[in-house]
């Protein structure tokens, strides 16, 4: 079963708590606080695996999660750091952002990337102890992994794409050329799925191939199979357009050809702007040669190089073949998509908004940052209240509460928690 795309939810492995802890050894009197930091999440990275050839693995599992790190310990002793997830995928898949459509890799060159990044460790008690503040009670917790849903698509990595009609003959010719071995048979859609073959011309000189199946009069609004597999020429750096001369089955081959190159116009002008060679198949089989000098006239007076091949006989196919490499030498390499997906970028500085609630006598602060504080921070231990106290007044949120108006006893809300206002 050949599946070129799929959907999937990625997070990244969460980093430990810090500890809370405090040094006990016997003759040693007051050892302070000793607690370690936590570890950091693990990452998930994509990496290229070239014996893969579809997204298959991919349609019965659609959830990567990656391992958490551990919490810190006594004695200073920091948490194990999680291992990373590693999601194997075929060369040429892109990957994107699901909500942005941003890209954020292209898994054609570069072998492994860091596609979401663990969280950090959170700090220990240790790491709080000031000489105004000996014993600390209070860690930091492990900052959380990064977590969104891709879209992973493949694009075949392919030099060279056979395009046309089905039933022209392009599994054929793909199997004289290569070392690839298509179904063929003699009737329309044949090839259900995308087939890629090296192609070997002389010494240290080869390239891909790939048979681009399904492609009919309005593949480009999703009829038949071509709206499926028209991305799979994309990366393709040259087209042989293969046409069927012969005529047996009632069609004319300049249309053949200007229909197909339609739909390639309404895919992608830069598609369509491709350099294209012609390929004039079944000529063994045609009853005259005027629909074939028709065509030729047709395509070479558009600027298109045209050959005249029988698939089935090998008529013509080693003048294809040195030409295609010839054109290969002078077309610049396969197209990689550079990534553009941007991050949201994190919260600069301790910014904060505060509302009055519309019924009651309350405060709703929005602030983020200081809610993670909070998270991490010990209401029952004075030490730990202070260090939030702190926080709220360096940042201004007491000031601005003061400005609008509250009063001894109004409820101030901060996340899922609530404190009565005290003078």
């Amino acid at each position: 079963m050949f599946i070129d795309k799929a959907k999937i939810k990625l997070s990244a492995g969460n980093g430990g708590d810090g500890a809370v802890s405090f040094h006990r050894e016997k003759y040693v009197a007051a050892g302070g606080p000793d607690g370690g930091d936590g570890g950091r999440g693990g990452n998930i990275i994509f990496k290229i695996d070239d014996n893969l050839s579809t997204l298959l693995d991919f349609r019965y599992k659609r959830k990567y999660v990656a391992q958490n790190g551990d919490n810190g310990g006594a004695n200073n002793c920091t948490g194990k750091s999680a291992g990373d997830l590693i999601i194997k995928v075929p060369r040429g898949t892109l990957i994107r952002e699901a909500e942005t459509d941003g890209i954020i890799a292209d898994m054609s060159e570069t072998d492994e990337v860091i596609v979401c990044k663990g969280g950090r460790g959170g700090f220990g008690n240790a790491r709080f102890a000031t000489p105004t503040r000996q014993v600390p009670r209070f860690a930091k917790t492990g900052t959380k992994g990064e977590s969104f849903e891709v879209f992973l698509e493949l694009k075949l990595l392919a030099d060279v794409g056979l395009i046309g009609f089905p039933n022209v003959g392009k599994s054929t010719l793909l199997s004289v050329i290569s070392a690839a071995r298509p179904k063929i048979a003699n009737y329309h859609f044949t090839t259900l799925s995308p087939v890629l073959g090296v192609v070997r011309v002389s010494g240290e000189t080869s390239f891909v191939a790939a048979d681009i199946p399904g492609l009919i009069e309005g593949a480009s609004k999703g009829v038949g199979l071509g709206f499926e597999f028209l991305r799979h020429i994309d990366r393709c750096r040259l087209l042989v357009h293969v046409v069927d001369i012969s005529g047996i089955e009632g069609r004319n081959p300049v249309e053949d050809f200007n229909k197909i190159n339609f739909e390639l116009e309404q895919s992608s002008k830069e598609l369509a702007s491709r350099p294209q060679i012609v390929a004039g198949n079944k000529g063994d089989i045609a009853p005259d040669s005027g629909l074939e000098n028709e065509l030729k006239d047709y395509v070479e007076k558009q600027g298109f190089k045209y050959f005249s091949i029988s698939a089935a006989t090998h008529a013509g196919i080693s003048g294809l073949v040195s030409h295609i490499a010839e054109t290969l030498s002078t077309l610049p390499p396969v197209k990689v998509y550079e990534p553009d997906y941007v991050k949201p970028m994190p919260e600069i500085g301790r910014t904060f908004t505060i509302a009055k609630e519309q019924s009651g006598d309350g405060f709703v602060v929005e602030a983020p940052w200081l809610e993670r504080i909070l998270a991490q921070s010990n209401v029952d231990d004075y030490e730990s209240l202070m260090y939030f106290q702190r926080a709220i007044s360096d940042s201004g949120i007491l000031d601005e509460l003061i400005n609008q108006g509250v009063a001894e006893g109004d409820t101030i809300h901060i996340g899922e928690y609530q404190f009565d206002y005290i003078i």
